[in-house]
């Protein structure tokens, strides 16, 4: 393909071509993409951009692949994976601490508690990216990261990079502006208070072990598949429908909490979708509630 060749005669990074996209999600589901590339560094990655949009290739960004299901035919286009030193910066300056967008959001909870910095004991649990937690405004035990977030640098498609505040980023519930608007997150800054390191890390335990008890963490999944509706929880209505067990292929609703869907060996998107579709579908002829989904889709059909 000559947009790979192109990339590649550009030295922009490692790029692997056919690349199966199971291997880089949480749910070890989805088909391969045309070019998965890492470029070395911020200066190669807006030359990438520039490239694909010559050549009209289609891209996405992918931090952990812990909320995201990829469709079996995979995707025909370019997956840009930020996995160089110059996006896992960590830096703390006093009360705020700056990090780039593939620093683990778990790993920085840790280390921002050990600074006896408290705002991020929530994110203690979640498994992805500070670049997916913002996209996704990830949270977690009554708070989420529109709470700390105080801006952020975003690549535009044109190549310009721009400041958002938290403002620009109009979040919502598991949603933001980056879900509309097509942009890459280059770097955050996030805004913490003192805090007793003990008990934030006794806090963090705590949440570890609820999760542990509550949660499949021991089968691939995405995390939650649905969003909670006003009121109430998704996983409490799939419950009480008696649903949990119930399995498509190699895709369950997990036995232990109703709004996991877990890969017992070998699912397949198609599995995960006709799965979705059956809980809405009965959710709604139960309670008169439509789930909408937190995963989000992306790939051939």
């Amino acid at each position: 393909m000559n947009w790979i060749n192109r990339l590649k005669q550009a030295n922009i990074g490692e790029i692997l071509e056919n690349e199966p996209l199971s291997k880089h999600t949480s749910w070890k589901i989805g088909g391969a993409c045309d070019g998965f590339i890492i470029p070395k560094n911020r200066e190669k990655l807006v030359e990438t951009l520039k490239i694909l949009a010559e050549e009209n290739i289609p891209w996405k960004v992918i931090g952990r692949g812990s909320n995201l299901l990829v469709l079996d035919q995979g995707y025909r286009g370019a997956i840009l994976h930020l996995a160089s030193k110059e996006f896992e910066q960590i830096e703390f300056h006093g009360q705020q601490v700056f990090v780039g967008t593939n620093v683990s959001i778990i790993r920085l909870a840790n280390l921002a508690a050990k600074q006896s910095l408290s705002g991020l004991e929530f994110a203690g649990g979640i498994p992805g990216t500070i670049g997916g937690a913002i996209y996704m405004n990830a949270g977690a035990h009554g708070s989420d990261i529109s709470k700390v977030l105080v801006e952020a640098e975003v690549l535009l498609e044109n190549g310009k990079v721009e400041k958002w505040s938290n403002r620009d980023f109009a979040f919502a519930y598991r949603t933001s502006r980056l879900q509309k608007e097509k942009g890459i997150l280059l770097s955050a800054l996030f805004q913490l208070k003192p805090g007793d390191r003990k008990k934030m890390i006794e806090q963090m335990i705590r949440f570890k072990e609820r999760r542990t008890k509550t949660q499949p963490y021991h089968l691939p999944s995405a995390g939650s598949i649905f969003r909670n509706p006003e009121g109430d929880y998704a996983g409490r209505l799939i419950e009480e429908l008696g649903l949990k067990g119930y399995q498509i292929g190699g895709a369950q609703i997990s036995t232990i909490h109703g709004n996991f869907i877990v890969n017992v060996g070998q699912a397949t998107a198609k599995d995960v979708l006709a799965l979705i579709k059956m809980v809405q579908v009965k959710v709604w002829e139960a309670f008169k509630i439509w789930l909408k989904p937190e995963v989000e889709v992306v790939g051939e059909e």
